[in-house]
């Protein structure tokens, strides 16, 4: 059973050290066999959740579980990882950036992302946490010859140790005041004592404010737009989706399991951070000239809507935030294959706003596409992206969070802006400079399979999603 439970963790770890080897003796010449290798071992990985055995408790001592809610997060991350490796083929330059080791990167972190959804002990926490964000630094300056890349890995560098820091400090005073790291023994401390215990409440918000940070939520969010814009466009939709999913669904296990006696604490840290999340996503995404940025605080904004659905705490709440996450990564993920098909006639990317007019008339299916992603964003109807955001408001009014609810749907008001200009721009700008046709095929299919998604005909699988998310949820408790 132990070893069952961590059959897609080894299916990864495995994989990506025989790949590294293969990396290191073929050099740039393994690219396509590093790639294609990697996407078949991640949905392996996924097909092996499918129907795979749930412990009642935690595994190998009390470090990590295997529940619905780790195995519907695993899959989200397994398939947004495969995403970025298929973009990344035939965007790097093939003869000197596209190396064999990039696949690789993303098989690491996808392993300790899948640690992080999994773990009840803040051992395994922290140790999934740091697999991940070390192959995230590497990923984010991955084009060494490029200032910009080289800028954004040192920003996400620096502020992630400094996050680092934080959330060891309070896994520390968690552990010194209640003498374990398992997340069913913390519960039992803040039980017994937790109002009483200045310590514990200390350890409460270092640790939330070190995972605050891996989901860029409000005030830990200041390294999202620099390194989002300066890092690789594919490495930047990897970002916005699969590690965004782990945060969000790590944070929202350590809350309603570790600290569920601690409700009435961490409700407030978490009710702030979402409405601080949705206004500053949403303000400050006004005046951004690139869209990469724009796309950062569009996740940031997307982030405080999740949160409210953790604020509202239950099986309810968790279901919701479940559901969020896996229509927010296709929409994303959606928006990041467009800019990844966008180039100017020189051949370089395109990631000026600007340089978005007119596309309806060069390149009328993508500027579709594209539509379609920036409306199911701003959370329009009928597109699919409007039933979480009514999801996440639903279970708040359920709770009684009628303050918070009222002003989560102000903030997504105040999004639609943006949003919407770009679609503007595509249809009523005149267009300045042409941008070139072509594009990878794989890349055009994923863009329909997730147009497809969200559009109206999504609303099908709003049951059965609904149904999984339901039974993930359910898990936790």
């Amino acid at each position: 059973m132990n070893l069952a439970a961590i059959l897609p963790e080894a299916i990864l770890t495995i994989g990506a050290i025989v790949l590294m080897m293969v990396a290191a003796f073929m050099g740039r010449r393994g690219s396509a066999l590093t790639t294609w290798a990697s996407v078949a071992l991640l949905l392996a990985a996924a097909a092996s959740l499918v129907g795979a055995p749930q412990s009642d408790g935690a595994l190998f001592g009390g470090l990590v579980v295997a529940d619905g809610f780790g195995a519907f997060g695993k899959l989200l991350i397994y398939l947004c990882s495969a995403v970025a490796i298929v973009a990344a083929h035939n965007w790097f330059e093939r003869d000197f950036e596209h190396a064999a080791e990039y696949p690789v990167l993303i098989l690491l972190a996808a392993v300790g992302m899948s640690v992080m959804v999994s773990a009840t002990s803040l051992i395994t926490l922290y140790v999934g946490l740091e697999l991940q964000s070390l192959a995230a630094y590497v990923l984010a300056a991955y084009r060494r010859t490029d200032d910009r890349s080289a800028e954004a890995g040192l920003k996400y560098f620096v502020l992630g140790g400094l996050a680092s820091g934080i959330l060891l400090y309070g896994i520390s005073l968690l552990y010194g005041f209640t003498g374990t790291t398992q997340f069913d023994g913390i519960a039992a401390a803040f039980a017994r004592d937790g109002a009483n215990s200045i310590g514990l409440l200390f350890g409460l918000v270092f640790t939330l404010a070190g995972l605050a940070f891996k989901a860029s939520a409000v005030p830990f969010h200041m390294w999202t737009p620099d390194v989002y814009e300066g890092a690789p466009t594919p490495v930047t939709a990897f970002f916005a989706s699969a590690p965004k999913v782990a945060a969000v669904l790590l944070t929202v296990r350590v809350c309603l399991d570790a600290l569920g006696p601690a409700i009435d604490a961490w409700r407030q840290i978490m009710s702030f951070a979402a409405l601080a999340s949705i206004l500053v996503g949403a303000v400050a995404a006004y005046g951004q000239t690139n869209f990469k940025r724009l796309l950062a605080y569009s996740s940031i904004n997307n982030v405080g809507f999740a949160l409210i659905g953790l604020v509202a705490g239950g099986a309810a709440g968790a279901s919701s935030v479940l559901f969020y996450m896996a229509v927010y990564v296709a929409m994303t993920l959606g928006a990041f294959l467009c800019l990844l098909r966008l180039r100017g006639e020189d051949g370089e990317p395109l990631e000026a706003i600007d340089r978005l007019s007119g596309l309806s008339q060069s390149r009328p299916a993508l500027a579709a596409a594209l539509a379609f992603f920036m409306f199911s964003l701003a959370g329009i109807p009928p597109l699919l992206g409007f039933w979480p955001k009514l999801l996440v408001f639903q279970v708040a009014v359920a709770e009684g969070l009628y303050p918070l609810a009222v002003a989560g749907f102000l903030g997504s008001v105040i999004g639609a802006f943006y949003y919407i200009k770009i679609v503007k721009v595509m249809y009523f700008d005149a267009p300045e400079r042409s941008v070139a046709k072509g594009g990878n095929a794989v890349e055009g299919v994923l863009i329909f399979l997730l147009a497809l998604f969200v559009s109206p005909l999504g609303y099908f699988l709003i049951g059965p999603l609904g149904r999984l998310t339901g039974n993930a949820a359910r898990s936790l408790f």
